[in-house]
């Protein structure tokens, strides 16, 4: 499974933003059999968009083979573009490697 984060850094020792279309980064990672594998950092080219950014996000995420999104917070439009393409969102807050074994657990709340 590919799960994206909203990231305030480049590292799973990184904050998970609180903000999904505007973030810095995405982390975007691997997992099997509920283990986290290798991890690609991707640049948010949507950060500095006047509009659509997270339209523009979503999209990403679609092109990128991501099947879950995780992040602080997520727009109306985003969340149906996201939807749309079959990727499930759940909030998550606190440093990524957590939220991530949170998620591999079932604890994260999905939106």
């Amino acid at each position: 499974m590919r799960i994206a984060v909203s990231s305030e850094g480049k590292g799973l020792e990184s904050q998970v933003s609180k903000v999904f279309a505007r973030c810095p980064y995405f982390l975007i990672v691997e997992t099997k059999d509920q283990k986290i594998g290798k991890t690609e950092v991707v640049e948010n080219k949507g950060l500095d968009q006047m509009s659509g950014a997270g339209i523009m996000v979503a999209k990403l995420m679609a092109e990128k083979d991501v099947h879950v999104v995780v992040t602080g917070n997520v727009g109306p439009r985003a969340l149906e573009i996201l939807r749309q393409f079959g990727i499930e969102v759940y909030l998550g807050e606190g440093k990524i490697e957590g939220v991530l074994q949170n998620f591999l657990a079932g604890k994260l709340e999905k939106i």
